[in-house]
């Protein structure tokens, strides 16, 4: 018998697809990337959720936990992209319009943002962690009112979430309400008395009205806390207000605070 030419073996063929079993895959891969993502180990979780949203590409939750990662690593356009497909698929689920607010809001458009989690409240309108995002993004806009009034909203469905208490606190003290703004970190802090950020918002008040030994004993305790609150950007990321951050840097410019940042 003759042979067959080596480049016979070479020819293309269309390959039969399992599409089931595919589908099957894309599952598991899922569910890899979401107990990952629980975790925050998000470099791991990102190439298993790009593999399924290629073995399950009608799946809006493959699309929505990709989308969700993206954001977590700042590849917001990418992100934005990824949500946009989950919700074409899935037009009437919330989350997406809230993590899609997320999105838009850390690429600082925050009108977008408000708009999204806006029309995901329109569907689910008792979610703590939405009212409050959507809470930041009114602040942002500089609608003072309407941040107090969201932020008030989450809290009085969800009574341990300190920062909604601590961000009243912090649209306060831009408005002048020293005294007020203070008692919301009071009460922010005895919520969660592990929390750093109202402890330091306290001390930088407290030593700008001229308590000054107490305004030190509290803002070194709130760095043995977390020392990331002796960043100035981090302050910021976290939406301090103008007034507030310059009290920030001169507070931290003082001689026994500077001693406290350097030995963190």
């Amino acid at each position: 018998m003759r042979q067959a030419a080596f480049a016979q073996a070479l020819l293309p063929y269309t390959l039969q697809v399992d599409s089931e079993h595919l589908q099957q895959t894309g599952d598991g891969l899922i569910e890899e990337a979401a107990q990952l993502t629980r975790f925050q180990q998000y470099q791991l979780a990102l190439p298993r959720a790009e593999l399924a949203t290629q073995l399950a590409p009608k799946n809006y939750q493959t699309w929505a936990l990709l989308g969700s990662l993206y954001v977590q690593v700042d590849r917001i356009e990418a992100g934005i992209e990824a949500l946009n497909r989950a919700q074409a698929l899935a037009p009437d689920n919330p989350a997406i319009r809230f993590v899609l607010g997320d999105a838009y809001f850390r690429k600082g458009e925050y009108q977008r943002s408000v708009e999204e989690i806006e029309q995901g409240l329109r569907i689910n309108p008792n979610v703590p962690g939405a009212l409050f995002d959507l809470g930041n993004a009114y602040f942002q806009l500089g609608k003072f009112d309407e941040a107090i009034a969201k932020y008030k909203e989450a809290y009085n469905l969800e009574r341990l979430l300190w920062p909604a208490i601590n961000n009243i606190g912090l649209v306060e003290y831009e408005l002048g309400k020293t005294d007020s703004a203070v008692q919301r970190w009071e009460e922010a802090f005895a919520i969660d008395e592990t929390a750093a950020e109202p402890l330091l918002a306290i001390a930088v008040a407290l030593y700008r009205q001229g308590d000054t030994e107490r305004a030190l004993t509290l803002g070194e305790q709130a760095l043995q806390l977390d020392s990331r609150y002796a960043e100035l950007e981090f302050l910021r990321e976290n939406l301090w207000g103008d007034r507030l951050m310059e009290d920030a840097r001169t507070f931290f410019s003082t001689p026994r605070m500077q001693q406290t940042i350097s030995r963190l």
